[in-house]
């Protein structure tokens, strides 16, 4: 069992930076790879970036490619999303996920999800 909690939301004007922490339980961060998804209002959750297990290699959707950057810290069984050049469409709820093989992409490949942090960007 893992639980994950995010923090770091919040209201930031276009062009601002923010920086999302996903903070899991359990011993065993490392055996799973982590993916940030965000969902805004009447549109389903989508893709946002992913990190494998080792923290070696990400991957980003490609409309946050070059602004946002995601790294896991697995000594504090951490995971971050630092986000750069913010525009209004990256208004949503932002979630963590964590999923027991290589990588993750799809929501079908998450086993545990945080509760989600709001970010709001205003133009």
């Amino acid at each position: 069992q893992v639980q994950l909690v995010e923090s770091g939301g919040g209201l930031v004007q276009a062009g601002g930076s923010l920086r999302l922490s996903c903070a899991a339980s359990g011993r065993t961060f490392s055996s799973y790879a982590m993916a940030w998804f965000r969902q805004a209002p009447g549109k389903a959750r989508e893709f946002v970036a992913t990190v494998t297990r080792s923290g070696a290699t990400t991957y980003y959707a490609d409309s946050v490619k070059g602004r946002f950057t995601i790294s896991r810290f697995n000594a504090k069984n951490t995971v971050y999303l630092q986000m750069n050049s913010l525009i209004p469409e990256d208004t949503a709820v932002y979630y963590c996920a964590a999923g027991a093989r290589a990588q993750v992409e799809t929501t079908a490949q998450c086993d545990y999800w945080g509760q989600g942090t709001q970010v709001t960007v205003s133009s």
